[in-house]
């Protein structure tokens, strides 16, 4: 297949590697700057979870979009808030038959399309607040994908593969397609595990409920996902904040098939690692609350559940979000000064 990945971070980079070693012509879309890394790089290297590595080299690394063409998978691998800034870049890659795959972490912006009720008319503001993602994306290109690898990008670019291979994907509808099955079939085929779900939602829900407990602590603490799973009054305090995550997901239709204490055991074997939300903070990256957090809060609201626990880490958290903002904000302002002068 020719495939766009746009967001080359670790995620991304992991993907793509694996996509370029089964034999598909793979596009890295990214900013100018993060480009010019992986060029200077020249090939695209993952360390595996055993310590092997292997190299590999994309069919085309740009920023341009509008010259890398169209391909008939496009995944969308960036953080959700940098995704309205590149929604109506998204057209010059796809055609009416190209797919559109969604990996990010917590709750997609798309999450309420196809509702029949009163939730199908709302829309999740905090994710497309502009309604940009909405009118550059057509729904009936949308193939949802939950992502359960652990990746990191080491210092000299390459990236380190922790653990995990699973890629369940699913229809926006919950109606499998021939091009869910293909697209199973060509994450299978480049080493990862994918399965077609019926109820992508669901699933969604099954990782968000990690990624919008543990992140957050994880950030606030600067300790690993073992740690905070294993301390006792941070393993309350996720456990609280997922029975009120769980209340607002059944809300919504949504099903659990893992219970609290078994999610929290599944995320405790993970071990000593960083989660990405304490992997950005550390490079001065913004956190991703916005999908993880406020979108669940946007949703309790929706369907009038009380979330006081999520409310209160969702607090501090954003105000981590914007001290970590004005430091960024102000050594940019330096280095333009310096550029200037």
């Amino acid at each position: 297949m020719r495939i766009a990945i746009v967001g080359a971070g670790a995620m991304g980079c992991l993907l793509g590697h694996g996509l370029c070693r089964s034999g598909n012509e793979v596009s890295l879309i990214d900013l100018p700057a993060r480009v010019a890394d992986l060029r200077a790089n020249r090939e695209l290297t993952v360390i595996g979870p055993e310590g092997l590595q292997s190299s590999v080299t994309p069919a085309q690394i740009t920023s341009d979009y509008s010259k890398a063409g169209i391909h008939e998978l496009v995944v969308l691998a960036t953080k959700a808030h940098d995704l309205p800034a590149v929604a109506d870049c998204i057209a010059g890659l796809v055609n009416e038959q190209s797919s559109i795959m969604t990996i990010q972490n917590g709750i997609p912006w798309w999450y309420l399309h196809g509702f029949q009720d009163e939730f199908g008319t709302a829309r999740i503001n905090c994710l497309d607040p502009d309604g940009l993602l909405e009118q550059n994306i057509a729904p009936v290109q949308i193939v949802g994908c939950v992502a359960y690898p652990a990746a990191i990008v080491e210092p000299d670019g390459r990236i380190r593969h922790v653990e995990g291979l699973r890629l369940p994907v699913g229809e926006c509808d919950n109606l499998p397609r021939e091009r869910t099955h293909m697209i199973a079939q060509v994450l299978n085929e480049s080493g990862f595990k994918s399965r077609v779900i019926e109820d992508i939602r669901s699933e969604i829900w099954l990782k968000a409920w990690g990624a919008l407990t543990i992140n957050p602590v994880s950030a606030l603490t600067r300790t690993t996902m073992e740690e905070i799973c294993t301390f006792p009054g941070t393993h309350e305090l996720i456990a609280q904040m997922m029975h009120e995550a769980q209340q607002v997901a059944e809300a919504l239709g949504a099903k659990f098939r893992h219970t609290i204490e078994e999610r929290i055991q599944g995320a405790r074997r993970v071990g000593q690692h960083k989660t990405s939300m304490l992997q950005d903070l550390e490079n001065g990256q913004p956190l991703e609350l916005d999908a993880l957090m406020l979108a669940v809060l946007e949703l309790a609201q929706l369907t009038g559940k009380k979330t006081p626990t999520i409310q209160t880490v969702y607090a501090c958290a954003a105000l981590l979000n914007e001290n970590l903002r004005a430091v960024h904000n102000r050594a940019g302002a330096v280095a333009d000064s310096t550029f200037r002068n």
